[in-house]
């Protein structure tokens, strides 16, 4: 989760596609992230491989860390893999990403992500939690798309002014089994055996994740799903040629489009990021200035409030798949 207290200069991260992507990017990872508004078969099947999955939630205060929770788990203290503490506010979201990579074997990487890999993997959680949030680089990197003046939502603790507290935590396979790694708990939380064929573990990460959906009020928009998989270009752009070459032609128009698509959503991912590097509140406040001196700030505020309805509404749209209602 994030806080303003003992951030020790970890800045808030979006829960955004665009945003991990280009952090799996500046740690040599040839890995993206892709937005999931579904966990129906065909909408998990699509993105296949899926390496982990990132799930972002409301926190709630009074939520104990002494036992795993509602979703039929249970603490895994023996679990061989890679484990983190989160030990710093506002680490949470690149915590679950070197929570998911350090247990994806024989992953490509870049030079400084695979040597503290190599050294965390020696110590304990905790420690190793120290370790991560004391690399300068690494918090350097996940501090690049957050604007400098940020605000915080969530925190270690309680957070302060009312303010909702939100926090990632990812989902995946290990040794046939589905874990839970949550930086906030104790250890691992097991969520048993999975069958290696037909969906394999993504049908047990769906169960467990709508179950947990399903403790939300219906229509709440307190969580987000977010998919660590393969980079399809690659695949798609392998595939071109042989379409091409045995003369394949709509199989080869089918694959160019979704070579397109795929470069407009870099394209996209790339705009908004820019977007991101820059503090834009002297400019917001200049606008807002400008406005009130011409009367019009009761308009715009109206607008804006009738904008951020529509957008709700159409999350709400795209998120009723996801609640399985």
């Amino acid at each position: 989760m994030s806080g303003d207290d003992d951030s020790s200069g970890w800045q808030l991260t979006e829960s955004d596609p665009g945003v991990f992507t280009e952090l799996l990017k500046t740690l040599g990872v040839p890995l993206i992230v892709d937005d999931l508004y579904s966990l129906d078969p065909e909408a998990l099947d699509a993105l296949q491989p899926i390496h982990a999955l990132i799930f972002l939630f409301k926190w709630v205060p009074t939520t104990s860390t002494s036992e795993p929770g509602s979703s039929n788990g249970e603490y895994d203290p023996d679990f061989p893999g890679f484990f983190a503490h989160q030990v710093v506010n506002n680490a949470c979201a690149t915590l679950a990403v070197m929570n998911a990579l350090g247990n994806i074997p024989n992953l490509p990487s870049g030079s400084r992500l695979q040597e503290l890999i190599t050294f965390a993997n020696e110590l304990d959680p905790q420690t190793r939690g120290l370790a991560i949030t004391g690399s300068d680089w690494l918090r350097e990197a996940h501090n690049a798309l957050s604007p400098p003046n940020s605000f915080s939502l969530d925190g270690l603790g309680p957070s302060k002014g009312g303010e909702d507290a939100y926090h990632f935590i990812v989902y995946l396979p290990y040794m046939g089994n589905l874990y839970e790694l949550d930086g906030l708990r104790p250890h691992p939380v097991r969520h048993g055996l999975y069958q290696e064929s037909g969906e394999g573990w993504t049908k047990r990460a769906r169960e467990v994740i709508e179950s947990r959906i399903s403790t939300y009020p219906v229509g709440s928009l307190e969580f987000s799903l977010l998919a660590l998989r393969d980079d399809p270009l690659p695949i798609l752009q392998a595939r071109l040629e042989q379409y091409q070459s045995s003369g394949r032609v709509t199989k080869a128009a089918e694959t160019i489009a979704a070579i397109s698509n795929e470069n407009n959503k870099r394209e996209r991912w790339a705009f908004e990021n820019s977007l991101r590097r820059h503090n834009h509140v002297g400019l917001a406040h200049a606008l807002l200035v400008a406005l009130a001196q011409a009367g019009r700030l009761s308009e715009a505020q109206e607008g804006a409030r009738k904008a951020m309805q529509d957008r709700i509404e159409k999350r709400k749209a795209k998120g009723m798949d996801i609640e399985g209602d």
